[in-house]
């Protein structure tokens, strides 16, 4: 079992950055490919990004694509979400994801790495609000 706590999250202006990050505990997340999304209210949970075992691929949302950046640490157990530049729809609930089977096989994670079914641990989330 992996256990999944998001923090970060905050009330930021437009145009400004937060940084997400996701701590893990239980099992050592180097076996598993990450996983962010998230939920506006209203609105059904989407695709954020994403990054493989070993952190070598990444993928992005086209929403957050050259504004957002996903990495992690393994020695420290720990997944980041670095978001500038940040707009008024950005806000949400962050939700972040691993998967261990996503990081067994690169081809089923280039297939399935923006599918949230593909994923069995989750977070409980972390709030970002942005005014404009």
């Amino acid at each position: 079992q992996v256990q999944l706590v998001e923090s970060g999250g905050g009330l930021v202006q437009a145009g400004g950055s937060l940084r997400l990050s996701c701590a893990a505990s239980g099992r050592a997340l180097s076996s598993y490919a990450m996983g962010w999304f998230r939920q506006a209210p209203g609105k059904e949970r989407e695709f954020v990004a994403s990054i493989s075992r070993g952190g070598g691929s990444t993928y992005y949302a086209d929403s957050v694509k050259g504004r957002y950046t996903i990495s992690r640490d393994n020695a420290k157990n720990t997944v980041y979400l670095q978001m500038n530049s940040l707009k008024p729809e950005d806000a949400a609930v962050y939700y972040c994801a691993a998967d261990r089977r996503l990081g067994r096989s690169s081809a089923y994670y280039s297939d399935n790495y923006a599918r949230q079914n593909s994923y069995d641990y989750w977070g409980q989330g972390t709030q970002v609000s942005v005014s404009s």
